[in-house]
């Protein structure tokens, strides 16, 4: 419920915030119409705190909340592939519950995304194009995820672990007085409720995690830790009015800088990447790893030792505070494995390790093993590479 009390100076801050166009002034005092989706844009600007919303974060009847819901994260224009990896996970636990899935494209020439979300699963789309919305900005996109949720009410809502959701979900959560559960490795349904499953403390332990009493039940899901499947159907497009003002967004973002080796993929894209550690020895190192990765048509990626050592861009970084990769191939030069990295790419296909320590942990979860000196193996491969290609 939201309210306007007698301290409103009738200043129209507020109506020229909202996103939905739901407040007009009359007489000096801001009046909410029932276009109002709780956003609570107008709640953050107001200088004499006259708007107020109560929001019931528990509530004894849950049934009215339906539906598992995704953010679909597009790059620019294009649909992010983990978008289509959580919209084929919400079709499973959907199906479970009897219920929709929907998914919210937001940005600029986006709907024509909405067709390939439904060959994977999406009952309804969501789409909300505008030009505040590119690109991303915590300010731009939160109301406007928080006012469709109010007004809706899905069941399960579900972001990827990318940069974008992870500003994003947090500011969400906060805003509606929910919990969320960062970084899902699983999904299930237990009891009707959405089981979330979370590598904890290093990844030495598997932390379950329900949420009974506050909907949605919210969580944010690592990249290439669902795979992609069709199942087809063709979904219905809501458009969704929406009018942001540029005062309203904070955050100026002057310039984008690519981090990743110019004509190479990035890491959580590719289907083969040469990853280096500590035992590269330096930044020229990379250079070797960058050569044998052109090579094979794949990228470079790194361990969080060599992001920290600033021998490589954080964009780079594989691992639990990093980006959990699964390609078809993962080469590893001088990479220990400890824990933290292995659980960013131990569902690899096919992993080749080379390590001059014999005893390296990144050998126990090889497919094939080189005992080596990068810098002596790594040339080599590239040689035998060459020269098949001239055959």
């Amino acid at each position: 419920m939201i309210t306007v009390s007698e301290k409103c100076i009738g200043c129209s801050i507020c109506a020229k915030t909202c996103p939905f166009g739901a407040i007009t002034v009359m007489d000096k005092k801001a009046i909410i119409s029932e276009a109002c989706v709780l956003c609570g844009a107008c709640v953050q600007v107001c200088p004499v705190k006259a708007i107020t919303i109560e929001r019931k974060a528990v509530s004894a009847d849950l049934s009215s909340f339906r539906d598992v819901w995704v953010f679909a994260e597009c790059e620019g224009e294009k649909l992010k592939g983990v978008a289509l990896e959580l919209t084929t996970k919400a079709r499973e636990l959907a199906d479970a519950l009897n219920q929709k899935v929907c998914a919210v494209l937001l940005g600029t020439n986006v709907k024509s995304n909405a067709e390939m979300l439904g060959r994977y699963g999406a009952d309804v789309v969501y789409v909300a194009e505008h030009k505040m919305l590119e690109p991303y900005t915590t300010d731009g996109y939160a109301p406007v995820i928080v006012g469709l949720i109010s007004k809706y009410k899905p069941n399960i809502m579900l972001f990827p672990a990318t940069k974008v959701g992870r500003d994003l979900a947090p500011r969400v959560a906060a805003s509606l007085g929910l919990g969320l559960t960062a970084d899902c490795t699983g999904l299930s349904i237990k009891d009707g409720l959405l089981l979330q499953t979370r590598p904890a403390f290093g990844g030495n332990v598997m932390a379950d995690i329900l949420c009974p009493n506050t909907r949605p039940q919210m969580a944010t899901v690592r990249p290439n830790v669902f795979k992609k499947v069709e199942n087809p159907r063709k979904a219905e497009v809501v458009e969704v009015a929406v009018d942001l003002k540029e005062h309203t967004i904070r955050t100026v973002i002057k310039e984008i800088v690519k981090t990743a080796t110019p004509g190479m993929k990035k890491i959580d894209e590719a289907d083969i990447i040469v990853s280096g550690g500590r035992g590269i020895g330096s930044k020229e190192g990379f250079k070797l790893l960058e050569e044998l990765a052109e090579l094979l048509g794949g990228a470079v990626g790194a361990s969080r030792v060599a992001v920290d050592l600033g021998w490589i861009p954080k964009s780079a970084q594989v691992g639990q505070s990093g980006i959990t990769v699964a390609p078809k191939l993962y080469i590893a030069c001088g990479i220990s494995g400890t824990i933290q990295h292995l659980v960013g790419m131990k569902d690899s296909k096919v992993i080749i390790a080379i390590n001059k320590d014999p005893e390296a942990p990144i050998f126990n979860v090889a497919d094939y093993g080189i005992v080596g000196d990068y810098q002596k193996v790594v040339p080599l491969l590239i040689e035998e590479l060459k020269r098949a290609m001239k055959k």
